[in-house]
């Protein structure tokens, strides 16, 4: 009976500590939530077209490895006045994000109506992407965005060759 209580009281002494070492891994360090906010700063930009505070959240020798190949801080801050521009709408909604000292993870739903001029066809277009930004000193260091090829293709539009009358880019394939 000893053995079985001495057992048993073992295995609630590890689960408390592994309960506590969860709680401990879930908060953010203070690092990681520099990292958000400065991601949401940038996030914000877009949506509004303010570049403002991007010199808080972006370092001068940004570089954004999408094929928009973005070199540094001033020509992102272009970007972003180009892109609200041509589709003063958009949105960005944060479905899940990740953040640690280093890296914010964010995957997002992007939504808007297009002029046509940027790549994305003329309408309301909606897709979504994961995008991940490298911190430094809480600053944006780098960026990369992945989507699936379902969501490249809403992005692109009617093609030749494809029944162009049953896409709908607002709607996932």
């Amino acid at each position: 009976m000893k053995k079985i209580l001495l057992a048993a009281s073992a295995v609630l002494f590890c689960c408390f500590i592994s309960c506590n070492d969860e709680k401990a891994e879930s908060k953010e360090s203070s690092a990681a939530q520099k990292n958000l906010a400065a991601s949401h700063i940038v996030s914000k930009a877009f949506e509004t077209g303010d570049i403002s505070a991007i010199d808080s959240a972006v370092a001068s020798d940004f570089v954004d490895h999408t094929d928009k190949g973005e070199t540094n801080r001033d020509s992102l801050k272009a970007m972003i006045i180009t892109m609200h521009a041509k589709g003063q709408d958009m949105k960005m909604e944060v479905i899940k994000e990740l953040a640690d000292d280093d890296y914010v993870m964010s995957w997002m739903k992007f939504s808007g109506t297009s002029d046509g001029s940027m790549g994305i066809p003329k309408g309301p277009f909606t897709w979504e992407a994961i995008e991940v930004e490298k911190f430094k000193d809480g600053k944006a260091v780098e960026h990369w965005e992945f989507m699936t090829m379902a969501e490249m293709m809403k992005m692109m539009g009617p093609q030749p060759g494809m029944d162009n009358n049953k896409m709908d880019t607002t709607k996932k394939m």
